[in-house]
């Protein structure tokens, strides 16, 4: 074969580092966002907040001409830079390249004195600090410190605690325990279960229970006798605990020596008890909603405005932007050339991204201004290539400016994602969302008799007579994304 060369056209596709970063901040979260441009902030001279423009200009400026510099700001004269020819800066960076093979990231002495650029540190100081507190088994082996253990039983004490789940109840078996400790100790079996006994009464009662049973009988014995309906409570979870987890109220009440009434109290004494004693520790870390976006009603009108805080108002350092000069090719003067263009291209997709974000989220209140007017049951079908095509936006962008973004609505604060869903087809030839239909089927079970729980199939002919054409194992997943039991688990003494 004989090589040779050859020239062709085509066209393609490429991701310049403008475009890279657009799409990278589209899809932040409003927390990770904030992140982001504190990290900007602290490792780039050239941006600066609002706010620690204010504070340099009351620092640096004498009283007289305070007001004449705020006046010259307001017209745009602060920025000195911007007067540089455009051929001095590239308008884009080439497509195989990155910031360091255009700028020098020497870091110049200039930097070292740049001006502390703390955005919101006040505020984020306090979500910075971790509120996790001690797990469960941490909180047990300190009460374990406290108890009088000897030697063995401690170190049974930690066997057993170390086997505690998250619910707080023991996972492993005794015999499991036994073997781990006596290779240590000389020990029996009932030493071991007198000590999970020992356990079963620390905070919170009825940790290290081996099932729903044991824990409810421990938590009942914890409570005053001369509380009503307490033997009938006690006497049902030691022996008839089968009958009520299969709901079998006509036998209980026999069984018992009551009436429905009597059992209805027992039934709601025991629904007073905790099934997971171990939840109570909190282990997890608060997470925060921040929503990016308002919407109120406005004049019989619905406006969708920006959230102010949750992203700050960023500009360029007027002062470090004067310290640079043309024609001259020194380290500090081309690191600074490149922070200047960076500041600029983060500033420019910001606003790119809150563009699209005011788009997206003005496209969606006017879909679903139904759902803002009267709830969940008046959602329409709704799904990215209909926004795509309203925006004139790819459903890619639209699927990254709607992940984790929040909304705060008059009915509380909502995912974008939320106002999305696929459609049923109804009798008279429309559509029915399946938010829609979810929150039907939520309001049928709170309304639907106690003693006669509404079942899938019923549901399912409920909603076609009222025109909306759904199977009965589309009512069954809709059930159980709703984390709604059967009918045969729903029912209820009265």
């Amino acid at each position: 074969m004989k090589q040779s060369l050859q020239l062709r056209l085509g066209q393609h596709l490429t991701m310049t580092p403008q475009l890279q970063q657009a799409i990278r901040l589209l899809q932040l979260s409003t927390v990770e966002l904030q992140a982001e441009i504190q990290q900007a902030l602290e490792s780039n001279p050239m941006l600066e907040t609002q706010e620690d423009r204010e504070t340099r200009e009351m620092v640096d400026t004498p009283e007289s001409d305070r007001k004449a510099a705020s006046d010259e700001a307001e017209q745009g004269k602060d920025d000195r830079s911007l007067d540089m020819k455009s051929d001095d800066l590239p308008s884009e960076l080439p497509v195989d390249s990155s910031w360091e093979d255009t700028y020098e990231s020497q870091l110049p002495n200039l930097a070292a004195n740049k001006p502390a650029s703390g955005s919101f540190d006040d505020d984020r100081e306090f979500e910075s600090r971790s509120n996790e507190g001690n797990s469960l088994q941490d909180h047990l082996t300190w009460q374990a410190q406290l108890s009088h253990f000897s030697e063995s039983d401690f170190s049974i004490a930690t066997a057993i605690i170390d086997s505690i789940n998250d619910d707080g109840y023991f996972a492993d078996t005794l015999e499991e325990i036994h073997a781990h400790v006596s290779t240590e100790y000389d020990i029996d079996l009932d030493e071991v279960e007198a000590v999970l006994h020992r356990i079963q009464q620390f905070d919170p009662i009825g940790v290290g229970a081996r099932d729903l049973r044991e824990t409810l009988i421990i938590q009942l014995r914890q409570m005053d006798p001369a509380t009503p309906w307490y033997e009938q409570a006690k006497q049902l979870l030691e022996e008839h605990f089968d009958l009520l987890a299969s709901r079998e109220f006509s036998q209980l009440s026999r069984r018992l020596k009551i009436n429905d009434s009597g059992l209805q109290e027992t039934v709601r004494l025991i629904h007073t008890l905790n099934p997971r004693p171990g939840n109570q520790i909190s282990t997890g870390q608060t997470e925060y909603i921040v929503p990016d976006v308002f919407v109120r009603k406005v004049n019989g009108q619905w406006k969708v405005l920006l959230n102010p805080d949750a992203t700050p108002k960023l500009s360029v350092n007027s002062l470090y932007a004067s310290y640079i000069k043309r024609a001259n090719k020194s380290a500090d003067n081309t690191y600074m050339q490149g922070q200047l263009q960076e500041a600029r291209w983060l500033i420019k997709s910001l606003q790119s991204r809150n563009e699209t974000l005011m788009k997206v989220a003005n496209c969606i209140v006017d879909r679903q201004e139904a759902f803002l007017e009267h709830g969940e049951e008046a959602m329409k079908a709704l799904v990215l290539h209909d926004v795509a095509e309203s925006v004139g936006m790819h459903e890619s962008t639209i699927s990254r400016i709607t992940n984790k973004k929040y909304m705060h609505t008059p009915r509380g604060i909502f995912e974008l994602k939320y106002f999305f869903s696929s459609h049923v087809s109804t009798a008279s030839g429309g559509e029915c969302s399946s938010t829609a239909i979810r929150a039907l089927i939520k309001k049928m079970v709170a309304g639907e008799d106690a003693r006669k729980p509404l079942s899938d199939s019923k549901i399912a002919k409920i909603l076609s007579d009222q025109g909306i054409n759904v199977a009965r194992r589309t009512v069954a997943k809709y059930r159980d994304a709703m984390a709604i039991p059967p009918s045969n688990e729903r029912k209820r003494i009265a």
